[in-house]
């Protein structure tokens, strides 16, 4: 992800969560573009528009209403066109079952919701900072759940 402008989404049905990872964005040292969206559906429908600059880089929440992040990911798998994309689950729940499906389903990374705004700065920062050639091609258990 060595690109000038790393275009990156954020599905997320929590407002608060849209706005405090919007102010971690843009508080780092990474040029972005960020484009939010309140639940899977909405980014699904964004994704498979046409004529789009595709992102660099999705975070994808879990827990959604209309269409979760498990659904997304696995639609998002099964796309042609969309198969390539880094995914980066993006959720409070730390359950061993959501990290194994969503694994063996193909996210790249796993990222559990920080506590507080210092620590989710630096946790997005060190995602994008990521070598995602390395997190997309040798994708194993270890690399897989992201710690800070």
């Amino acid at each position: 992800m060595d690109t000038k402008l790393l275009n990156i989404a954020l599905a997320d049905d929590d407002e608060d969560d849209r706005m405090l990872f919007s102010e971690a964005i843009d508080e780092i040292g990474i040029r972005t573009k960020l484009s939010l969206f309140k639940h899977g559906q909405e980014l699904m429908d964004y994704l498979t528009l046409p004529n789009i600059v595709l992102p660099n880089l999705i975070f994808l929440d879990l827990n959604m209403p209309i269409k979760n992040g498990l659904q997304c990911l696995k639609e998002i798998r099964e796309n042609p066109d969309l198969k390539d994309l880094c995914i980066a689950i993006y959720s409070t729940s730390s359950s061993e079952k959501d990290v194994e499906e969503t694994f063996l389903n193909g996210a790249n990374i796993y990222l559990n919701k920080p506590n507080n705004f210092v620590k989710l700065q630096a946790s997005v920062e060190r995602v994008l900072q990521l070598n995602w050639q390395y997190h997309t091609s040798n994708l194993n258990k270890d690399t897989f759940l992201f710690r800070i």
